[in-house]
C-alpha cells in the first residue's frame, strides 16, 4: 500500500517503576523507565527504520511531559497524543524475580490511558498507516474500549492490516470473563495475532500450543499467529488464504543470555519484529524459510531486550540483532 506510515498503534504510554537496586538505608530504589506495549512495539519499529506513529493519552504532568519527549526522541510521531490535564499518567510498578520474571502494580484509577474517547482518535492517522496494532490495556474499561473499536473500524474501512497482541494484565479487568470476551472480540479484526504460552492456554483451554492455535485458525480469520514462548524460543502458524483447511507451521530456538535483567517488553521487541517481516514481504506466499527467518530475528531481538532495563528508549539495532544471530 502506498501510504506515509508503516505503523500506526493505539493503546497504553505509561511509566515502568523498575527496582534498580536498594538504597543506603536499604529501601528499594526504583527507576523511571518509560514504556507501554504499543508504543515499545513501534519504538521496535522504528529503530528497524519504519515510520510510525501514536494514538493515545497521557496526563498534563511531568511524567506525561517525559514521555511525549520520549516519543520524539525515538523517532515516533506524538500526533495522536492526548495530554489531558484532568487526569494523571499511567504508573506501573514492576517486581523482576530473578529468573527475570515480571509482577505488575498498577496505579490508573484512572490513568490517563483509559480515558481515550471515541472523538480522541485521529483517523487521518489510522487511515495513513499499512498497519494498525493494539493490545487490550485499552479494553479494559467503557470508554477506552469505545475509542478502541472506533479505531478498528477505521483500520479496516482503510484496508490496513490489523495486528493484535493481548497481553493481558490479570489485576487491571474486572474479571477474567470480561477479559477473555474482550480478547475474543479483538481477534475477530486482526489479520496478524501475536500471542504468549501462557495467553494461549488461558484463552483456548488447550494445553497445547499447536492445538490452542488450530482452536483460534477454526474460529477467526486470522493468516499469521506467532506465539512467543520466553526461554523456549517461538513457533509460527500460517495460512496464505485465512479460509483454508491447512496450515504452515515453524518454530525457531531461543536466544539465552547470561546476563539477563528482567523480561520488560521482550514480547513488545518480538511482535515489533515480526511486524518489520510483514512490512518487507507481505502476508501473501510466504514459504517456511521467510517464517524461520523472521522468528530467528524475532528471538534475537527479544533476547537482548531482556539485557537492559526497560524497553521503548533502548531497542536493539539492526547490526546488534544480525551480529547475535551470526555469532549462534
Amino acid at each position: 500500500m502506498d501510504k506515509p506510515l508503516d505503523v500506526v498503534a493505539l493503546g497504553e504510554l505509561l511509566i515502568d517503576m523498575t527496582i534498580n537496586g536498594i538504597s543506603s538505608q536499604g529501601n528499594a530504589l526504583y527507576e523511571a523507565n518509560p514504556g507501554g506495549a504499543p508504543c515499545n512495539v513501534l519504538a521496535m519499529l522504528n529503530k528497524l527504520g519504519h515510520k510510525t506513529a501514536f494514538i493515545g493519552k497521557v496526563g498534563d504532568d511531568i511524567f506525561g511531559h517525559e514521555l511525549k519527549a520520549v516519543l520524539e526522541e525515538v523517532g515516533i510521531d506524538p500526533k495522536g497524543l492526548i495530554i489531558d490535564p484532568d487526569v494523571r499518567t499511567t504508573l506501573a510498578f514492576v517486581k523482576t524475580f530473578e529468573d527475570g520474571d515480571r509482577d505488575f502494580s498498577f496505579y490508573r484509577n484512572p490513568g490517563a490511558d483509559m480515558m481515550l474517547g471515541k472523538s480522541d482518535v485521529d483517523t487521518d492517522l489510522i487511515h495513513s498507516a499499512r498497519i494498525f496494532h493494539f493490545g487490550t490495556l485499552s479494553m479494559t474499561h467503557e470508554l477506552t474500549r469505545a475509542a478502541t473499536l472506533f479505531a478498528l473500524d477505521e483500520a479496516k474501512t482503510s484496508g490496513a492490516i490489523i495486528s493484535f497482541d493481548p497481553n493481558i494484565r490479570e489485576p487491571l479487568w474486572d474479571s477474567m470473563d470480561t477479559a477473555r470476551e474482550q480478547v475474543l472480540k479483538g481477534l475477530s479484526y486482526c489479520d496478524v495475532l501475536k500471542i504468549s504460552d501462557n495467553e494461549i492456554q488461558w484463552l483456548t483451554g488447550k494445553e497445547d500450543y499447536t492445538e490452542g492455535v488450530e482452536w483460534i485458525f477454526e474460529r477467526f480469520a486470522i493468516s499469521l499467529i506467532t506465539v512467543s514462548l520466553g526461554k523456549n524460543g517461538s513457533m509460527a502458524f500460517y495460512k496464505e488464504n485465512p479460509d483454508q483447511a491447512g496450515y504452515m507451521k515453524v518454530e525457531a530456538t531461543p536466544f539465552l543470555q547470561n546476563n539477563t535483567i528482567e523480561t520488560t517488553g521482550a514480547g513488545d521487541t518480538f511482535g515489533g519484529c515480526i511486524l518489520h517481516f510483514i512490512l518487507r514481504m507481505g502476508l501473501k506466499g510466504l514459504k517456511e524459510a521467510d517464517l524461520s527467518e523472521m522468528l530467528t530475528f524475532a528471538n534475537a531481538a527479544a533476547s537482548i531486550i531482556t539485557t537492559r532495563r526497560g524497553a521503548l528508549r533502548v531497542m536493539p539495532s539492526l547490526p546488534e540483532i544480525m551480529d547475535l544471530i551470526g555469532n549462534r
